[in-house]
């Protein structure tokens, strides 16, 4: 049975071996996490196997909606600047320790110090003091008004951490997780599984719900659908999009396909030839045909981009998809001194058969219109160590990247800034791409500090329409979550930005 919803991304699978008790559920994941530092990674799927030892102040929902966790409430004051939150009382750690506003001072406080160097220091390099009040209240002053404020302390990464936990482990909190979520740190083998036990002081009365819950990465596609086949998986994601008909024929199995947040691009390096002229990064997006594209690779179960930001961001502006026309995109080649194509190289960002078909794909259309392409996938340490950290923009060896997004704050600032504004060159974030328009980056700085949503409306759509003029991407498409569930599993949320939220997992006897 398949079954479509405006979600998101993400998949959970459980797997039953004799080690395990019946009621613990394995949730098979695309790629194995990098960490288990959330303030550490740019990975939805990492976050997902985070999110189960660890919870923030607030949360998103399946809608991308706010919601609060460990914060009851919060007052703002009139010029924005200055947030009090009156924290949850009577939360603890794993390890025993008293969540209270030491520890979120704690927190900020490690993520905003840039000796951590951690992934997630630009989303909360805004913060100017973080001051307790009293042990259930925490004042923390902006440097100046930040409109997605709450919505950054909602995603994934703000988590809170035992600062006992911090001072005893250091950097390798990374492998030892300590928080207040529902499951404690069992063990992490780093590629085969994560494991988490019930949390018995757990604040949330009647969970968890199951002993125990187990992350296992499975890369490769045709082994997760095998898993759920056989029963071994619960909850999978992603499935192969052309395994959905016959997964969705097991009566045992519900398939589900769901709307996300997530846009597939291939960025051009615009500081290197010859994709520092216009006509051949316009021409590059005349010569994708993006409607076959969501065919081939993805069986159907996607859509062509319209923009940069995909609609259920907040402040997303539609715009045209970039029309199929090799003949214009010939010309353009032509016009920009290239009339018998040239030679580059395509990296992916990932190793999944579908991002491989989806590169192939790329690559021979690229040949009809005579660009010759060499196409490569890239493990995660060369993907860390080519592209995410490269230290000096003039010999970052990226040239063409096949990558994909999600804006897991839920609005179109953290689907703009990270991507397409001068201070998110790698190795700060990533803009691969290189690209640079100082009038972007002023739009995008003056909607953070703007409190008028029409105003920011305003300033986002001017952003997206001076990017998507400027071409630093071909936008190809905004692919459909697709997962599934054995008939014994419930609880599993599936978010439109690929996230997972695993804290209602339940198992039928």
């Amino acid at each position: 049975m398949i079954a479509r919803a405006l979600l998101a991304t993400g998949l959970l699978c459980s797997l039953l071996t004799p080690a395990l008790a019946a009621g613990d559920p394995v949730l098979v994941l695309g790629n194995q996490p990098e960490t288990l530092d959330p303030y550490n990674t740019n990975t939805t799927l990492t976050t997902a196997v985070t999110k189960s030892f660890y919870e923030g102040l607030f949360e998103f929902d399946k809608d991308l909606k706010v919601r609060n966790v460990l914060a009851e409430s919060y007052e703002v004051s009139p010029d924005g600047l200055v947030y009090t939150f009156t924290l949850r009382e009577g939360v603890k750690f794993h390890d025993g320790t008293v969540f209270d506003a030491a520890a979120v001072k704690a927190n900020l406080e490690r993520v905003l110090n840039p000796d951590n160097r951690l992934a997630r220091y630009n989303q909360f390099n805004r913060i100017r003091t973080v001051e307790v009040v009293s042990p259930s209240v925490v004042r923390i002053t902006l440097k100046e008004s930040f409109g997605p404020f709450i919505n950054s302390l909602a995603h994934a990464s703000a988590a809170m951490i035992s600062p006992t936990a911090l001072q005893k482990w250091g950097k390798d909190i990374a492998f030892h997780p300590v928080g207040t979520g529902p499951f404690t740190f069992v063990e992490w083998k780093q590629t085969d599984s994560v494991k988490g036990a019930k949390f018995a002081d757990y604040w949330q009365a009647g969970l968890p719900k199951v002993d125990g819950i187990i992350w296992k990465p499975v890369p490769e596609n045709g082994t997760r659908a095998a898993m759920l086949q056989t029963g071994e998986a619960d909850f999978a994601f992603p499935l192969p999009y052309e395994q959905a008909k016959t997964l969705g024929e097991n009566k045992k199995l519900k398939v589900i396909a769901q709307d996300s947040i997530i846009e597939r691009y291939v960025s051009m390096n615009m500081l290197q030839k010859p994709f520092d002229d216009l006509r051949v990064r316009q021409a590059i997006n005349y010569a994708i045909n993006k409607e076959a594209l969501a065919k081939v690779a993805f069986s159907g179960y996607a859509s062509p981009a319209k923009g940069i930001v995909p609609a259920g961001v907040l402040y997303a502006h539609p715009m045209s998809a970039w029309p199929y026309d090799p003949a214009k995109a010939r010309q353009l080649l032509k016009e920009a001194g290239y009339a018998n194509g040239f030679e580059t190289i395509l990296w992916s960002a990932y190793t999944t058969s579908t991002a491989q078909k989806a590169i192939q794909f790329v690559q021979q259309q690229l040949a009809q219109v005579g660009i010759k392409v060499q196409t490569q996938a890239l493990e995660p340490g060369q993907r860390v160590e080519w592209v995410q950290t490269a230290p000096d923009p003039k010999t970052a060896r990226v040239r063409m990247y096949y990558a994909g997004w999600s804006s897991s704050t839920g609005e179109a600032d953290w689907a703009l800034r990270p991507l397409f504004s001068t201070e998110a060159w790698p190795p700060k974030l990533n803009n691969t791409a290189y690209y640079s328009n100082p009038e972007v980056d002023a739009l995008i700085a003056k909607a953070l500090t703007s409190t008028k949503d029409a105003e920011k409306a305003e300033l986002y759509a001017k952003a997206q329409e001076l990017i998507y003029k400027d071409a630093p991407w071909a936008p190809l498409v905004v692919e459909q979550n697709l997962y599934a569930t054995s008939s014994r599993l419930s609880g599993v949320v599936v978010m439109p930005d690929g996230n997972i939220d695993s804290r209602q997992v339940a198992v039928a006897p």
